[in-house]
């Protein structure tokens, strides 16, 4: 499949290239996103501590056409990890508050229609225990610079983060970049993408 087209050269602000980025989500195919996220799980689940049962991996629910799955949190969650997903609350933004996952039975639509575990709440800093990060995006570059939809609540949660940053894209939301980058931004890791698998950033930089 021909990937949607963004057109590095014509963006300047995070503002456009969150609305090529998100313009160009919606020309996927419902075959083509599935297809793109069991690739996602099967490239997540050969990472070492995604069958540690010792581990915690702060993880999210997709929302709408956001990269990831079910499949992909019923998979790590059955691989014995402590599976966290974020919790979103009321008002302001603020660092996220965090759930454990265990299956699907036990979720409900919180705020913005994000998924989120029933379960007892976590405070934010129960980020910091887990191993392994993977955090939702519309692009990541080269260098590990990731945009996210701007409303901050990974701003202010990944200073909490010791683990391993990692995204989670469509193989056409890795770019070269640079993506317009802001004193807080963080820069990730890796990402992963279906084709690509398992990228280390900065790329070409193996200690990474």
């Amino acid at each position: 499949m021909q990937p949607p087209h963004v057109d590095p050269n014509a963006i300047r602000s995070k503002r456009n290239w969150r609305a090529q980025l998100t313009a160009a989500r919606a020309t996927l195919t419902d075959d083509a996103r599935e297809a793109a996220n069991r690739s996602l799980t099967v490239h997540v689940a050969a990472l070492a501590v995604a069958s540690d049962p010792a581990a915690t991996i702060a993880a999210y629910a997709p929302a709408g056409n956001e990269p990831g799955s079910w499949q992909l949190l019923d998979t790590l969650a059955a691989g014995g990890a402590q599976v966290l997903l974020p919790v979103v609350a009321s008002g302001d933004a603020t660092a996220l508050s965090w759930a454990i996952y265990r299956t699907r039975d036990d979720v409900a639509v919180g705020r913005y229609g994000i998924c989120e575990p029933t379960g007892p709440r976590l405070p934010p800093d129960a980020i910091a225990d887990a191993s392994l990060i993977l955090i939702p995006a519309l692009a990541t570059d080269h260098h590990g610079i990731r945009l996210g939809r701007g409303a901050g609540y990974y701003d202010r949660s990944l200073p909490m983060a010791s683990g391993l940053l990692v995204t989670l894209h469509y193989d056409h939301e890795f770019v070269p970049g640079p993506l317009p980058m802001d004193a807080h931004d963080i820069p990730v890791h890796a990402t992963i993408t279906p084709e690509l698998g398992l990228q280390r950033l900065p790329l070409g930089n193996s200690a990474a």
